[in-house]
């Protein structure tokens, strides 16, 4: 038993419309992202300084433990 010849379907987007969306995404792609300056890991996009979320809990935890032995010391 043969299959019924399915109809020939034009595209509804344009070929042109469709290259040009593909490009488009390529370039988001590719954008390169920072590295953390410490680890190497991604840095998030609203980082003042180059550190990854890891490193920067990090800092601040070692920030807290330098402001407890502060007063011990004196």
């Amino acid at each position: 038993m043969r299959r019924k010849a399915l109809p020939k379907i034009a595209p509804v987007v344009s070929p042109e419309i469709l290259e040009q969306a593909k490009r488009s995404v390529a370039t988001d792609r590719t954008k390169s992202v920072a590295k953390c300056s410490v680890c190497g890991a991604e840095v998030g996009s609203t980082a003042s300084d180059q550190l990854c979320w890891v490193c920067r809990r990090l800092k601040i935890s070692a920030w807290r433990d330098v402001e407890q032995q502060m007063p011990a010391q004196e």
